[in-house]
């Protein structure tokens, strides 16, 4: 059974990233990015996350990484999701490692996991191929080419790859089988279109044309790496979205215990307390659902997909939630850019919606269980 309770080591690390991330990569960072002339990210706070560890949480000791394990890299991602830090460590650090990882020849961990320890890769996971993940296989197909491979294909809401060194493209051979391939970046018959999304993050829309690849691990085992390694992004992609929804909630109760109306505090309507006692319940059970599918990943439990799938969609309703009461409790300013919520809920819809929204998660929980 997943373990609920951090321990030692794990606290630790919690509270340094939570202090890392609201001193180094604070909401205002993510503003100004915005604001700003087109970067995606700030360097020097990547390079301190990389001096931090961050992106070489998962990676094992002897490939340059600290092998602290999922229950931890949750910590971290909550840590950012906490204050919306705009940072390839999801992409990179979790997507792009767990795929070399789980799939990558002993060489190719060699030479990728060092770098990607290090912060020097930028990764993109390019999986699926419509706006919304519908757990479909491939349509994008990888045709042997001298001694490598061919991609022809699309693939949308790709995070980071407009910034990406490395792509982690999945795609059908002809043989109908489901394999991981390796895109560099700049390469022949590449076509990149950024997209504009409301969190101000780097996704993108990729195509390819004949584009050269080469198969990460091997090509008959794709399919299996790929369903685990989706398993993995979305337990840490609901870590994050526990930040958003933390946070969020958390700013709203210190909104409306300042706010004044009728004489006194709005915090002090029994409307209020209960739509606030309701939300804590609710962000709490999220909160042990996402603990027990990150420690799931560390023991590997039987039946960790039913597991990941709970975890992301109630994560994804929570944080759906949280930031609508908080625009809602903030009242008329809490749609406009002088406050901080609306920017939380910009971020929870893009990283809900990720490798399957909700819905999807709901109706995999539901399969799984057999109904």
């Amino acid at each position: 059974m997943a373990t609920l309770v951090l321990d030692d080591e794990q606290k630790m690390l919690r509270e340094a990233a939570m202090r890392f991330m609201a001193e180094k990569a604070p909401v205002a960072q993510l503003r100004a990015l915005r604001d700003g002339e087109g970067d995606a990210f700030d360097a020097p706070t990547w390079a301190a996350m990389a001096e931090m560890g961050f992106p070489g949480a998962l990676i094992p000791e002897e490939h340059g990484g600290a092998g602290f394990g999922h229950v931890a890299m949750g910590q971290i991602m909550e840590a950012g999701g906490r204050t919306l830090a705009a940072s390839p460590l999801f992409a990179t650090g979790v997507a792009g490692a767990s795929a070399v990882m789980l799939a990558g020849s002993d060489a190719q961990k060699a030479e990728l996991l060092p770098k990607i320890a290090a912060g020097e890769l930028l990764c993109a996971l390019a999986v699926d191929e419509s706006v919304r993940h519908t757990g479909k296989a491939p349509a994008t197909t990888a045709a042997p080419s001298g001694d490598g491979f061919a991609i022809t294909g699309a693939k949308s809401n790709v995070a980071d790859g407009s910034i990406a060194g490395l792509i982690v493209v999945s795609a059908a051979t002809p043989d109908g089988a489901t394999g991981l391939f390796l895109v560099e970046a700049g390469a022949s018959g590449l076509e990149v279109e950024p997209v504009e999304m409301a969190d101000s993050r780097a996704t993108a829309i990729l195509r390819f044309e004949a584009t050269p690849a080469r198969a990460l691990g091997e090509v008959g085992q794709g399919a299996e790496a790929l369903a685990r390694l989706l398993d993995i992004c979305n337990a840490h992609l609901a870590a994050e979205l526990i930040g958003v929804a933390g946070k969020a909630f958390e700013d709203t109760l210190a909104y409306v215990q300042e706010r004044r109306q009728f004489g006194v505090t709005i915090a002090s309507f029994q409307a209020i307390q209960h739509r606030a006692a309701h939300l804590f319940g609710e962000i709490e059970q999220a909160r042990s659902l996402v603990l027990a599918a990150l420690s799931g990943l560390d023991e590997g439990v039987e039946g960790l997909p039913r597991l990941v799938s709970a975890a992301k969609a109630k994560a994804a309703a929570v944080a759906d939630l949280a930031t609508n009461e908080g625009v809602q409790l903030h009242g008329g300013v809490g749609m406009t850019d002088a406050f901080d919520i609306g920017l939380f809920m910009k971020r929870a819809r893009p990283a809900a919606q990720l490798f399957g929204d909700e819905r999807f998660h709901a109706n995999r929980f539901a399969s799984l269980s057999g109904y």
